[in-house]
């Protein structure tokens, strides 16, 4: 007896979209899903479609690269250019960047063929994700560059801060942003998070994103976080009348 697949269904900035069996469901700048005129996004980057019995989720771009987790944040892979990854919960987050904009949106399935617990399991296998232990200064770094991310709910688009915000954000020098900067990079990719090391060209916007889709996306920071901001410089301009130099 053959089993009927039940569609898929993708949401991204309010609005779902139904994917059926034997569709191709493309997402990109010009695709069934055009997530954004953003030139640093391929016209098609992600597609799901229905293969060998499952739903996948591949990455057909040739740059970018999107990070992928389940409801808990417990599970969470990187999905490079020319892989694919089966969809196997019955929610599934998605989150990549490209240029200085962060964007993610969610798959949900009638199927949930792996319900992963509520609780990372130290003595689980290395798919789960890794406890991190961060200094109170290296969360608010984190909580700086993902602020745009937290502070919105629905999946959509988000820029991520330049370096130069999110110091001014909170009243760091730039050498003391860089320095935080370095030591939680380093740290997270001793323990096995990819795309956070590379030569000087590639430091500065891309691992920005990548910091803030692994943090977001494995539940490193959240929104109870965003109170560690609390008391620093806005990045919002100066109240009229105020002489903003005092703040220097």
């Amino acid at each position: 007896m053959s089993t009927v697949v039940k569609p898929l269904t993708v949401e991204y900035c309010g609005e779902s979209y139904s994917v059926e069996p034997g569709e191709e469901f493309g997402i990109g700048r010009d695709a069934e899903l055009t997530i954004d005129e953003n030139p640093y996004l391929h016209r098609r980057f992600l597609t799901v479609g229905h293969d060998f019995g499952m739903w996948w989720l591949s990455n057909i771009g040739t740059l970018l690269t999107a990070t992928v987790t389940d409801a808990t944040g417990t599970m969470q892979a990187w999905l490079a250019p020319g892989a694919r990854l089966p969809i196997v919960f019955r929610t599934m987050h998605v989150m990549f960047s490209a240029g200085a904009t962060t964007y993610d949106f969610s798959i949900s399935s009638a199927e949930d063929y792996f319900n992963p617990a509520a609780q990372v399991d130290s003595s689980s296998g290395s798919t789960t994700v890794l406890p991190v232990t961060l200094t109170t200064s290296q969360r608010q770094l984190i909580v700086a560059l993902a602020e745009n991310v937290l502070i919105q709910a629905a999946p959509g688009r988000r820029t991520i801060p330049s370096s130069a915000e999110a110091a001014e954000r909170l009243g760091w020098s730039m050498t003391t942003f860089n320095r935080k900067l370095d030591n939680v990079c380093d740290k997270l990719d001793k323990l096995g998070v990819a795309g956070l090391r590379g030569g000087r060209e590639k430091l500065a916007t891309n691992r920005r994103s990548r910091l803030v889709e692994y943090a977001v996306t494995t539940r490193l920071v959240g929104v109870d976080d965003l109170p560690l901001l609390g008391g620093t410089a806005r990045l919002d301009p100066p109240a009229p009348g105020r002489d903003h130099r005092a703040d220097r």
